[in-house]
């Protein structure tokens, strides 16, 4: 295992990382501005699970094979940039006053009503695991932290990862309390949360495009 001083370097690396807004801190955002911390931190979990995914596989070589077979990096990036369009177009069609915004608008309130946390939960674990980019970027970063010449590397591998998916879980939390309390507090964030859906789906499908338009390392 690196010494202190690089377990502090990979875990001050990784919450700088995790503050890089994208897909998965989207996905936690936009369902605590929706339906409370609660359902960010469901989302936030879901990420966290979908993350656990990506450590694995990398440890076990599938991420090497995603690195290295074009076909399977296609693949993996084509069935990720589907499932975010999915998101993206499922919000942009979503009707103002069958969505949770659009409730919210009409009542003058954030919703009330509770969110299926399960869905919640899927949302973010589908969000983070069909991300073949993930994968690739646990190759490219938790090998720099590995010793030369180090035992057992698959282990060590497993560790950094694990200690790089816990590590970012206080980061996940964060963004849903601070999506929350702003939807509870800005006026001008409640008389626009009409809107989110559609800025939400917008994005979600800009990340789709730019998963699918991506080259394979």
């Amino acid at each position: 295992m690196p010494d202190t001083s690089q377990l502090l370097l990979f875990m001050a690396a990784g919450w700088l990382l995790n503050l890089t807004p994208g897909p998965d801190v989207l996905c936690i955002v936009s369902h605590s501005l929706r339906s409370g911390a609660r359902a960010g931190i469901v989302a936030g979990l879901g990420v966290t699970a979908g993350c656990f995914v990506h450590i694995f596989a990398a440890a076990l070589g599938v991420g090497a094979l995603i690195a290295a077979s074009a076909t399977a990096f296609m693949l993996l990036k084509w069935v990720g940039a589907a499932y975010l369009f999915y998101v993206g177009a499922k919000l942009l069609l979503s009707r103002g006053g069958s969505s949770p915004l659009g409730a919210a608008v009409a009542t003058g309130a954030v919703p009330q009503a509770p969110a299926d946390l399960w869905r919640v939960f899927r949302d973010g674990f589908f969000t983070n695991a069909l991300n073949p980019k993930v994968a690739l970027f646990f190759l490219a970063f938790v090998p720099q932290f590995i010793a030369p010449g180090t035992t057992h590397t698959t282990w060590v591998f497993l560790a950094l990862g694990v200690l790089f998916n816990v590590n970012a879980i206080p980061v996940n939390v964060g963004w849903a309390l601070v999506a929350a309390w702003t939807a509870r507090r800005a006026a001008v964030v409640q008389r626009s949360l009409a809107v989110l859906d559609r800025v939400a789906g917008a994005l979600f499908i800009a990340f789709g495009l730019k998963l699918a338009l991506s080259s394979r390392p």
